[in-house]
């Protein structure tokens, strides 16, 4: 992959004039690429094509706090694993990059405000033998349920490149309506209903499952970790009977992927999945993929290429970086076909 400068996109398509759809879109399809917009998606997609879309909501899942020595950090909440107990990232609070460092077993995390709520630390996560960046921790909230509680006290989490905070209506894709995702599943957020119609008269069948995401702060080399899906039954017959079968986003690749059995058919499926694709698991149903764009080492590309192949992420990145595609979740867009 050529080296070049990345360039970040730092506020919405609507805080820099653009409707949602106006982002630019990157279209990878044989050795070719061609350079569009959003909005014109339907001329490379056609009669029998499968658009399968990820429902998760994104939660307001960063809360402020404090540790018993009363030094402020952030709090966000990753992965919801039963009513009290969740994964947390303890993050700084002025956007120093990386996780916290030092934190130890059960320590206290303080939210302030009317019914102070606490996070108790329990266990590294997945386990005490990997890098302290993720806990479980016990939940005690002021409400009957913590997501009422973000609801409350939380708002969308957000990185160094995002130079203002937005409200989470920006972080909402306009499929989004089961309630889970630490992040936005972005791929879904240049959609519009507008375009979603377009697809529609021209013949493209728009199907659901749900995948609710974690947070994306992965470490070099770490591997992505368990996320809860659903595929209904009602789409994984649709997969069965598509022409194309066109993924919107990571999240829906290893959604449908993980419902892949043995056979190597789709059926209805839900639960944990640990499913890492790469070389060694490439894709079986999925046949291309529509993402915004990642940084080289994530492992979002090792998925990406199951689907694709190595040489078509390679030639699409590249001509990403030289046409100055903008990247991260407020980013442009593409669409890649093997």
């Amino acid at each position: 992959m050529t080296t070049a400068t990345v360039h970040e996109a730092t506020e919405p398509a609507e805080a820099r004039g653009l409707a949602r759809d106006g982002v630019r879109l990157l279209v990878h399809a044989g050795e070719r690429v061609e350079h569009t917009v959003f909005r014109d998606l339907g001329r490379h997609l056609g009669a029998g094509d499968l658009l399968v879309v990820n429902t998760s909501a994104t939660l307001p899942a960063a809360v402020d706090g404090y540790r018993a020595d009363g030094s402020p950090v952030t709090a966000h909440f990753a992965t919801r694993l039963d009513e009290e107990t969740w994964i947390l990232e303890l993050r700084h609070t002025d956007g120093t990059p990386g996780p916290v460092a030092g934190v130890r077993r059960f320590e206290a995390v303080r939210f302030p405000g009317t019914g102070c709520g606490m996070a108790l630390l329990l266990d590294p996560y997945p386990h005490e033998h990997t890098p302290q960046r993720l806990w479980k921790a016990r939940i005690t909230v002021p409400h009957a349920r913590v997501e009422t509680f973000l609801a409350d006290r939380g708002r969308p989490i957000s990185y160094a490149h995002v130079r203002e905070r937005w409200p989470l209506t920006a972080y909402q894709t306009i499929f989004a309506r089961d309630e889970g995702s630490a992040e936005m599943p972005s791929a879904g957020r240049p959609f519009t209903h507008e375009l979603v119609v377009d697809l529609i008269t021209r013949g493209v069948t728009v199907a659901p499952i749900v995948l609710h995401t974690g947070v994306s702060s992965q470490e070099v080399g770490e591997p992505p970790l368990r996320e809860w899906f659903a595929v209904p039954e009602s789409t994984a017959h649709q997969v069965r009977r598509a022409r194309r079968v066109i993924a919107v986003g990571t999240t829906v690749t290893r959604a449908l992927e993980s419902a892949v059995g043995p056979d190597g058919e789709i059926a209805a499926a839900s639960g944990w999945t640990d499913l890492m694709l790469g070389p060694d698991r490439p894709a079986r149903v999925v046949d291309g993929v529509i993402s915004g764009l990642h940084a080289p080492e994530a492992t979002h590309l090792l998925l990406l290429e199951a689907v694709v192949g190595r040489a078509a992420v390679r030639r699409a990145y590249d001509a990403a970086l030289a046409e100055e595609y903008l990247w991260h979740e407020f980013g442009d867009s593409s669409l890649l076909l093997p």
